[in-house]
């Protein structure tokens, strides 16, 4: 088969995939579902046509599959935005068969809301601010929990500006009942921590 234009959507999840094929007029040649393997999916598509428009909804794990499909000759893949995506559905009801097709619809008819495909390093670079956000977001929340317990106790605040050295001295030092300064040790001990991992990332 040559010179044969195919349009798929693919409605990915971690195990598998489901695959819509359709033809230039939007006919259905297959849609069924598939393991996740960039060469199961070729070979389900290469039944069809020698070329593939694409189009994936992005999501964890997506980005990498669009990238190992468009590296094969003949293939050409966009991310689909899901926000836009939902709104286009005409049903609240969610199954794969239908988003593929809808997928696989979109980009025949060239109405696919994309989102840009970023390139492998920069996806790697983007798992490190991710963790790096995640670990201030640790160091704030357990702040507010060193605060909620101060309050609990009542005690009285010293002039030190929060969080500076002089007011953690403080803190390390303030009378508490048994429980709660086991606790609020511990929250310390989590700041010290995550500190260390902060200035690591």
């Amino acid at each position: 088969m040559s010179n044969v234009t195919v349009y798929v959507g693919l409605d990915y999840h971690q195990d598998a995939v489901q695959v819509c094929v359709l033809d230039a007029a939007g006919g259905v040649l297959s849609n069924r579902p598939c393991r996740n393997d960039v060469a199961a999916i070729r070979d389900r598509v290469a039944a069809f046509g020698d070329r593939a428009f694409a189009a994936v909804e992005c999501c964890t794990g997506a980005a990498s599959l669009a990238d190992e499909l468009a590296a094969a000759p003949g293939w050409s893949v966009h991310l689909a935005h899901p926000g836009y995506v939902a709104r286009l559905k005409q049903s609240p009801d969610k199954t794969d068969l239908q988003d593929a097709h809808l997928l696989a619809d979109l980009e025949r008819v060239g109405y696919l809301p994309k989102v840009w495909l970023a390139p492998p390093e920069l996806r790697d670079l983007r798992q490190l601010v991710r963790y790096r956000q995640q670990l201030v977001g640790q160091r704030r929340n357990a702040k507010l929990r060193v605060g909620a317990v101060l309050r609990e106790a009542r005690v009285r605040r010293p002039a030190a500006k929060p969080w500076t050295k002089a007011w953690l001295a403080w803190v390390r030092q303030v009378v508490l009942g048994p429980q709660a300064r086991w606790v609020l040790d511990r929250h310390l001990r989590r700041l010290d921590a995550l500190a260390v991992e902060v200035r690591a990332a």
